[in-house]
């Protein structure tokens, strides 16, 4: 039996997500068809085009926005500090659990050369900018070989500036993502940070 082809082509589009292999795609596209609404796939459809339409990287941080960014016009946040971190789901884990005060800077990725990612190719050199007035940066960057080098870049750039760096305590697993820390390893892995030497 051939598939049709509109269903093939919402499989492979199923692929194009993180995590989501040929099973997984062909499950989705199947509920898509047969259990979903047109009017619910048409509003879901519209949503896809709307976030990807309306949301973008705030200018000044890097935080996902959509006509003004949350975080850097929030007056109640903490300017003296800005925690570094490697992407968005980062800020999230962060803001969910209410653990951080302060301002952050998203990179974008880490540096990573098996995937041609370098420094230039990250949102490193705009941090910079944002230090005046900057009492701590706290480098909170995975501890996979990639957060590491990257952390290692940043305190070297950052030994001009008059600035107390910091890195997350290991409460965070070496090799293991941020996003994927239990909220009391993030808060005690924040709350025992130490200076970065």
């Amino acid at each position: 039996m051939k598939y049709p082809d509109s269903f093939l082509k919402l499989v492979e589009d199923f692929k194009k997500f993180p995590g989501i292999g040929k099973k997984s795609a062909e499950r989705l596209a199947l509920f898509v068809i047969s259990q979903m609404d047109k009017e619910v796939v048409s509003e879901f459809s519209n949503h896809l085009v709307s976030a990807k339409n309306n949301i973008s990287h705030c200018p000044i941080c890097g935080v996902l926005m959509e006509e003004h960014c949350s975080i850097c016009e929030d007056e109640n946040r903490d300017d003296d500090t800005i925690m570094v971190v490697s992407d968005e789901r980062d800020v999230f884990v962060l803001e969910r659990n209410h653990l951080f005060h302060g301002k952050y800077h998203v990179l974008g990725g880490s540096i990573d050369f098996s995937r041609g990612i370098s420094a230039e190719d990250l949102n490193i050199d705009s941090l910079f900018k944002r230090l005046d007035g900057v009492k701590e940066v706290i480098l909170s960057l995975s501890g996979t070989v990639e957060g590491e080098l990257t952390a290692q870049y940043i305190k070297e750039l950052l030994k001009q500036y008059p600035v107390l760096v910091s890195r997350i305590a290991y409460g965070i697993p070496v090799g293991a993502d941020l996003s994927y820390a239990d909220d009391q390893t993030l808060e005690r892995a924040l709350n025992n940070r130490l200076k970065y030497e």
